[in-house]
């Protein structure tokens, strides 16, 4: 390509840049915003990330400042600012349980929150540095504690809606995920959020339909949030087969070089995906996460050439579970065996992406560490058991004392029976 054509290419890929941000800022000329603050009800599951638009600000502002508030006209404000210089918050650098202070970032006026917890519930509003407020939210985000699978190639059928005179409590189910596997039977599912129905809601909530807003919006009151509280989130689950997109033929010619280069006549094995290798010590838990995966994502696990099936690994189907996958699509593997050894292939929106080669050795000093689970489970257990015991020898001395006192404690040493 000559010089002159590369020219005109630039010349032509910054104009298209330039018309697509005249564009976006055309959008906040042409949304008013409105005189009377209104909410947006939003509901996600927990460790979803959700993204927030300011849909509307005044022309002359060039930055927005977020805030968070749990309930409306709290006297506890946080301020969610990027003026500092943070540096982007990216999902994959997100660690589980952390503050909501480093889990959140702005861009293009927008804010992104990642790995959502259920204390992130509540009003975010969108405005200037000086608390002025063009944009809110309600947002709910209700926690996958207790949530409910039904399999349908069981004949198991949803949550029944709920009625308490004019409250209709019920369950909105997302679109269905693409198939998690292609070529070989596989699974999809559809995520059900909480949602209730009754005509004396708060009016300052936009609902999509009439008097409907998720079972943890700020516009429901406390006496019939209570009645909501065991309709828990539910996952739809059911078998799909799809077919396999044709693929470049890139990996035979790879193995025709490897077969020269040995100079053996056979195949040495190449993986298709990438290949991580951990070693686990013996007896020890260990959760494996798909790479760039998230609770939304259609996501499936494989031991070696084993498909591990939600009907039978989904976490809450049996109590004794050892090996489970949880509603964030991770693999857990608790008190490793020997039998555990093994390549995981991990499936993402119908293709496989990676492997999790394991190793289990008895070898080596496990250092003990309060930030274990297995350690902090044993402490936790001992201490309850010490305290249990503890309890119990204070409560009967405590009694024998009182009897004493009162004259009333019985002679067991002159029961017939005893002096037999």
């Amino acid at each position: 390509m000559s010089l002159a054509h590369t020219t005109v290419l630039l010349c032509a890929w910054g104009s298209l840049q330039a018309f697509e941000i005249v564009e976006k800022e055309n959008i906040f000329q042409r949304t008013p915003c409105p005189a009377f603050l209104m909410f947006d009800n939003a509901a996600y599951l927990a460790d979803m990330s959700f993204e927030l638009p300011c849909h509307c600000k005044p022309e002359d502002v060039s930055t927005v400042v977020w805030y968070y508030q749990k309930h409306l006209g709290s006297s506890h404000t946080v301020v969610l600012t990027d003026f500092d210089g943070r540096l982007l918050t990216e999902a994959a650098h997100v660690r589980v349980g952390s503050s909501m202070l480093v889990r959140f970032s702005i861009r293009m006026f927008s804010l992104l929150v990642f790995r959502a917890q259920s204390e992130d519930s509540g009003l975010y509003f969108c405005g200037t540095r000086k608390g002025d407020y063009f944009y809110a939210y309600d947002v709910d985000i209700q926690s996958h504690e207790g949530m409910v699978a039904t399999f349908k190639d069981k004949g198991q059928e949803p949550l029944p809606d709920e009625y308490y005179g004019s409250l209709h409590v019920f369950t909105t189910f997302w679109e269905w995920t693409p198939c998690d596997r292609c070529g070989v039977h596989g699974e999809q599912w559809r995520l059900g959020l909480c949602y209730l129905q009754n005509p004396g809601l708060s009016p300052r909530y936009l609902k999509t339909l009439p008097d409907v807003v998720s079972c943890g919006s700020r516009a429901v009151p406390r006496k019939l949030r209570v009645k909501t509280r065991y309709h828990t989130p539910e996952l739809l689950i059911q078998s799909c087969l799809v077919s396999c997109e044709k693929k470049t033929q890139v990996q035979k010619g790879v193995l025709t070089i490897y077969n020269y280069v040995s100079k053996l006549g056979s195949r040495p094995w190449l993986s298709q995906v990438p290949i991580q290798f951990h070693q686990q010590r013996l007896g020890h838990g260990l959760i494996i996460s798909c790479p760039g995966a998230r609770p939304e994502h259609a996501v499936a696990w494989d031991k070696d050439h084993q498909p591990l099936y939600r009907t039978q690994y989904l976490k809450g189907v049996n109590r004794s579970m050892r090996v489970f996958i949880d509603h964030g699509n991770h693999l857990h593997i608790r008190f490793t065996q020997l039998s555990d050894r093994g390549i995981y292939y991990c499936w993402r929106q119908g293709l496989r992406i990676a492997g999790f080669r394991l190793g289990v050795t008895s070898r080596g000093r496990y250092p003990a560490s309060l930030s274990d689970p297995e350690t902090r489970t044993a402490v936790e257990l001992t201490l309850v058991a010490y305290l249990l015991i503890t309890a119990v020898f204070v409560t009967i001395h405590v009694c024998r004392c009182c009897c004493y006192s009162f004259r009333h404690c019985p002679n067991f040493s002159a029961h017939p029976l005893l002096q037999l």
